[in-house]
């Protein structure tokens, strides 16, 4: 299965978020992983990996997409989802981009939105480059759904 012609779901959180939105992050995901929704996310930010956990938990496609190159070194819990067609990792970079800064991550997402049929953030921090992106994406009239 081509994970990337499946309808999905971005979910983008902002690094620092509010408690009230921790919860309703956690009750999408599983949300989520109960309707076998493929959820596409840098997974990145602390809630966005509290997501990935929740997520991996079930059996529905996750697509992760990587704010830098791809490395030879994948966790042994992602590379068996990768083995059972489960997973697929993504990134808009070359090998040589060993870091994420602030301009990548900012790629990552701009990719994330152009790839995905819906777009889910659990929280974007006032005038950060979150909110510009997600305000961007509303303009372009693409459907953005807030948690918090």
């Amino acid at each position: 299965m081509e994970l990337l012609n499946l309808h999905k779901v971005a979910f983008l959180c902002s690094r620092k978020c509010p408690e009230r939105v921790v919860l309703r992050s956690y009750e999408w995901a599983i949300e989520q992983r109960q309707k076998g929704v493929c959820v596409l996310s840098g997974f990145h930010s602390s809630i966005e990996k509290d997501v990935l956990y929740f997520l991996l938990k079930g059996n529905q496609p996750i697509i992760l997409a990587l704010a830098r190159g791809f490395t030879k070194d994948i966790e042994p819990q992602l590379r068996r989802q990768i083995d059972k067609n489960r997973l697929l990792i993504i990134t808009p970079f070359e090998e040589t981009v060993k870091r994420v800064t602030g301009e990548t991550a900012g790629l990552r997402n701009r990719l994330m939105l152009e790839l995905a049929d819906e777009i889910v953030v659990a929280y974007a921090g006032k005038g950060g480059n979150l909110d510009k992106l997600v305000s961007e994406t509303m303009t372009s009239g693409k459907i953005v759904r807030m948690l918090g």
